[in-house]
């Protein structure tokens, strides 16, 4: 019976593979934005990014394996989705991160993008 606890215990507290991770969070993007999740991201020369948005985003995933309350953004990803994106022919790039296992995404945007946003803010709200 002992025995049986601590493979239990042992099953339990088994880190998933970061692909795991990762292919969770693609999903949960894809289904909230209302797009597809790219299959074998990263590993085919001809579709790039991890989620789609036909004809309009290409959207990088980045997921922390463990719960954490830091993350470090990389210039070269924000730089590799929007070479991806010119290469999709999507106009806008996203990159989207979260602080581990079933915490929120965030979406970081450039400012270009984010000018577009903030112009429909303003509309919606009727702000001049």
């Amino acid at each position: 019976m002992a025995l049986l606890k601590v493979a239990e215990s042992i099953k339990e507290n088994t880190k998933k593979p970061t692909r795991y991770y990762s292919s969770k969070q693609e999903s949960l993007v894809s289904k909230k934005l209302n797009g597809n999740k790219v299959k074998n991201s990263g590993a085919t020369m001809f579709s790039k990014g991890d989620v789609k948005v036909k004809g309009l985003l290409t959207i990088e995933c980045k997921t922390k394996t463990t719960s954490s309350s830091t993350i470090t953004i990389h210039k070269d990803w924000l730089e590799k989705i929007e070479k991806e994106s010119l290469f999709e022919g999507t106009p806008y790039s996203l990159l989207v991160f979260n602080f581990g296992p079933n915490e929120d995404n965030y979406y970081v945007l450039n400012e270009d993008l984010w000018l577009e946003f903030y112009e429909y803010l303003k509309q919606k709200h009727n702000i001049k």
